[in-house]
């Protein structure tokens, strides 16, 4: 190995947007361009929440161009100060530029880093951008996050003809597929217009039949419930629908309960209009305030057996619901915002709901009696289920299955547990791990189909039993403070075999122990299936189609190079240094989280896949579509 000095020469300063293209998974999402569409579209919603916009329109083009228009009040054209550029720029090509800190110009909003469209830019082939202010159109081009063109004057408007327009076609090598997820897409531009009284979202889309599509709702939170719950015989003939608001932050809510537990329902969190699909410190606030009010009542009505306790899960589990809330400078676990960190607005949340609720249960004494046995019904099961298999109390000890190889640390924010296919790719895995936060468990080839059964019916087999005992969660159970690992990662082969047990693994976790999937806690390691060596340059592809490009790319770059392609048949091939290097090294491994969010319909998939009594379904669907899935 040649001898390397390390000095200031090392020492590499990124300026401008290459951070973003650098590492472009920590600022959005890159698994497609839906992220960039919400940063662009955040900031319209803003102008909205601040009330100087009543109308966004999001178009998708033909030629691959997203286009998203306002009528706010159109980014800033004047020069800074300090920085000698104008807003537009300043906007557009720094990182944590904007107008959002100080809480002086917006009092609630969304984008909040000043990172979210200046990231849309650097990972956009090209981006333009047009201002409407002051009665002239502004115009500024940018390409691969780079100014082709200085802010100028294109033409007149009216004095109150303003607003901004981002046009943008999204650069593919950054993202796993170029295609929009247009279901989540106009899922999130109705919630939007629920969200925010007196907006008007208009959706077009150039490539499909639904070409136009136009979201304005007047009644808000009841109406959106009612329109998603069509079909859901619901307890409540009306909502509760209700509201606080302090001096720097709000919360609205509406919820109903169907009377058994639907797959597939409304349950959906919000912050500053933003989908938080990871919840937060807003929905703990929501169940704990709706857990206190349901006690109080249960506890003055006497209705709770001996010996009982309710959770909050046993109140929320039957329940439809959409919590909103609106607060100054929130804090989000990371960029693409999917949980909310901030401590505070949880009691505000907590005590707001709590007050509402109690209220409203002693004016509904009999609606709310049904609400009670619903919650009952579910913690009695929760109880008889814990009672199946002794809880281990004890992080370390003889209790802990013979397989499982454990990590040294006890700190939950770093410990990481790999579910891996096998003893062969177990023993790999071993020897790639960092022992003092990575546990390795070799699991005995394809685990037990748990879609269909109940949760005191798993932990009967044994190797069920052993993955329960070895994070410290019983299935079922709403408790999970005894967990013993941050992160459960599966680590499965990257053929049909291993995507096979990695879609068993994810039924039993989303049907089991779905409160772990709500944490965020699940994840699937991505193993590579090729490696393709081109000289000293070493690449890994996920799949024949990444590969392909892999090649492509070399043969465009270098004529005809030799290329070397190896195909691993499973994790077992691999050697240690190549299994930590792709799927355990956090620095260059690719993890993706197991999340469930109101569009997806992952338990119809679920049920579609592996539930016995739609055999003939599947069978249907495998002959119809079986070839269009890709492995």
């Amino acid at each position: 190995m040649a001898k390397s000095t390390y000095d200031s020469k090392a020492i590499e300063v990124l300026s401008g947007l290459d951070p973003v293209k650098k590492r472009p998974g920590m600022y959005t999402d890159t698994s497609c361009p839906n992220h960039l569409i919400q940063e662009v579209l955040d900031n319209s919603v803003d102008e909205a929440i601040a009330g100087h916009c009543s109308n966004i329109k999001v178009k998708i083009q033909k030629n691959g161009f997203i286009s998203i228009s306002d009528d706010g009040r159109g980014m800033p054209i004047d020069e800074h100060p300090e920085h000698k550029l104008s807003g537009v720029e300043l906007i557009l090509c720094k990182l944590h530029a904007g107008a959002k800190f100080s809480g002086e110009e917006y009092n609630f909003s969304g984008g909040l880093h000043g990172v979210g469209v200046s990231v849309v830019n650097a990972l956009s082939e090209t981006l333009e951008v047009f201002v409407k202010r002051n009665s002239k159109e502004y115009s500024m081009k940018f390409k691969n996050g780079d100014k082709k063109t200085e802010l100028k004057p294109v033409g007149s408007v009216g004095l109150r003809n303003t607003g901004t327009t981002i046009k943008f076609k999204p650069n593919e090598r950054y993202f796993e597929s170029n295609e929009i997820k247009l279901k989540e897409l106009k899922h999130l531009l109705k919630a939007k217009a629920v969200l925010c009284p007196g907006l008007t979202i208009e959706y077009t889309n150039e490539n499909t039949k639904d070409s136009k599509i136009k979201w304005f709702f007047e009644n808000g939170l009841k109406s959106y419930l009612e329109e998603e719950s069509n079909g859901i015989d619901l307890i409540l003939k009306e909502s509760i629908v209700s509201s606080n608001t302090a001096k720097d932050q709000e919360v609205e809510f509406v919820i109903n309960w169907a009377p058994k537990f639907q797959k597939n329902k409304l349950d959906e969190t919000y912050v500053n209009l933003i989908p938080t699909a990871q919840g937060g410190s807003h929905l703990n606030g929501f169940k704990s305030g709706l857990l206190e009010a349901l006690k109080e009542f249960c506890d003055y009505r006497s209705l709770l057996p001996k010996g009982l306790k309710l959770n909050a899960d046993d109140v929320i589990n039957n329940a439809i619901f959409v919590v909103s809330s609106k607060m100054q400078n929130p804090q989000f676990a990371g960029q693409t915002k999917e949980r909310l960190d901030s401590k505070d607005h949880m009691a505000f949340v907590s005590g707001s709901t709590k007050d509402i609720l109690s209220i409203w249960f002693n004016k509904h004494t009999e609606e709310g009696e049904k609400i009670a046995e619903l919650a009952i019904i579910s913690a009695q099961a929760r109880v008889k289920a814990s009672s199946t298999v002794e809880r281990k109390k004890t992080f370390k000890g003889p209790a802990l299955p013979g397989k499982l190889s454990d990590c040294n640390s006890e700190d939950l924010n770093k410990t990481e547990l790999f579910l891996v296919e096998g003893d062969s790719a177990g023993g790999s895995a071993k020897q790639a791990r960092e022992r003092s936060f990575q546990a390795i468990m070799p699991l005995r080839g394809k685990i037990l189909n748990t879609w269909d059964l109940e949760s005191s019916e798993i932990i009967k087999s044994q190797e069920i039993k052993n993955l329960s005992t070895a994070i410290g969660v019983l299935p079922g159970n709403a408790d999970v403070s005894s967990l013993r690992y941050g992160k459960i990662c599966i680590l499965a082969d990257a053929d049909s075999d291993g995507l096979h047990i990695a879609t068993l693994l994810c039924a039993l976790f989303l049907r089991h122990f779905k409160p772990l999937v709500n944490e965020g806690r699940i994840f699937i390691a991505m193993p590579p299936l090729y490696r393709i060596d081109c000289g000293k340059d070493v690449f890994y592809a996920l799949d024949e189609q990444q590969k392909d490009k892999i090649v492509k790319d070399f043969k465009n770059k270098k004529g005809k190079p030799k290329i070397n392609i190896q195909r691993f048949k499973g994790l077992g091939e691999m050697n240690p240094s190549q299994l930590r290097e792709t799927v355990m090294d956090p620095e260059s491994r690719q993890l993706v989280r197991l999340s469930i969010s109101a569009t997806d319909n992952a338990n119809a998939m679920m049920d579609l896949l592996l539930s016995k009594k739609n055999a003939p379904a599947r069978k249907e669907w495998l002959e119809k579509k079986g070839s269009l899935v890709r492995i």
